[in-house]
């Protein structure tokens, strides 16, 4: 079953109470988790929370609620498994490192260390007016190519360096793959793929926030295996498909999709 991380980082101005009913109600808020893991991580001038929440496809009107209820208690909120996993290591390096793990049984005595701290924080008075860098963009991934009617999107201009930069670029690609759902077992051809995803062109198009498993054949021989979320579904007789969003938080499938994106620089340099 795949695992989301979610995040929310309190300053000093945040509410402490407010801040702390989010961390005792997610129970509540993400009704539909088989299970959850949370990470408590204090700093001078703030405290954070992760949440890994175990879930058969994502939540998404629940995910929306909670970040309302982070937002109005003076936190800020991202949901992770939108960041490349280089920004996801860098921010839990950052702003999460050291911290306490509790199940997620135990959410009461999490908010209650949290609200302790944020009032001691509160006490000490206004923060710095430093944002908190913790905000991303959904995957993106292209549509289909159209026979008619809107032409394909080239890819995006080259950036001038390498790193997170590259996560919006999209690249023409075509693809042997495999995905799976409960109930199918599709091989077909990815059109385009970029570091947040790739859409695969098919007649069977699982719901939108469904999860897949998916199997890419890289050029070199190379695979990407892994969990994918549905982010949105193109319902078009010959263009239609589904645009995939990739969930792994493993080390060695993110290597292999930068080498490959790398490469693929190289290809149209």
């Amino acid at each position: 079953m795949p695992v989301f991380g979610l995040a929310a980082v309190w300053r000093g101005g945040a509410s402490p109470a407010l801040a702390a009913s989010v961390v005792e109600g997610l129970g509540t808020l993400l009704p539909s988790a088989q299970s959850m893991q949370l990470l408590v991580a204090f700093r001078d001038e703030e405290g954070a929370l992760e949440v890994k929440v175990e879930v058969p496809g994502y939540p998404r009107a629940a995910v929306e609620r909670l970040g309302e209820e982070v937002r109005k208690s003076g936190g800020t909120f991202v949901e992770l498994w939108r960041l490349p996993k280089a920004e996801r290591d860098a921010l839990r390096s950052r702003t999460l490192a050291g911290g306490t793990p509790f199940t997620g049984d135990e959410r009461a005595q999490a908010a209650q260390e949290l609200q302790q701290h944020l009032e001691a924080l509160a006490a000490r008075g206004p923060p710095p007016s430093t944002p908190v860098p913790l905000t991303a963009p959904a995957p993106e991934v292209a549509p289909a190519p159209t026979r008619g009617g809107e032409p394909y999107r080239a890819p995006e201009e080259a950036p001038q360096e390498d790193g997170p930069q590259r996560r919006g670029r999209r690249f023409a690609v075509k693809l042997e793959l495999e995905f799976r759902t409960e109930l199918d077992f599709v091989r077909e051809h990815a059109l385009n793929i970029s570091n947040g995803g790739l859409f695969v062109r098919t007649a069977h198009r699982p719901p939108q926030d469904s999860v897949v498993t998916v199997d890419v054949k890289l050029p070199n021989g190379q695979r990407l295996q892994g969990e994918a979320l549905v982010v949105h579904v193109v319902d078009a007789p010959y263009t239609g498909g589904v645009g995939l969003a990739f969930l792994s938080d493993d080390a060695t499938f993110s290597r292999t999709l930068d080498d490959y994106l790398a490469s693929l620089v190289g290809e149209t340099a």
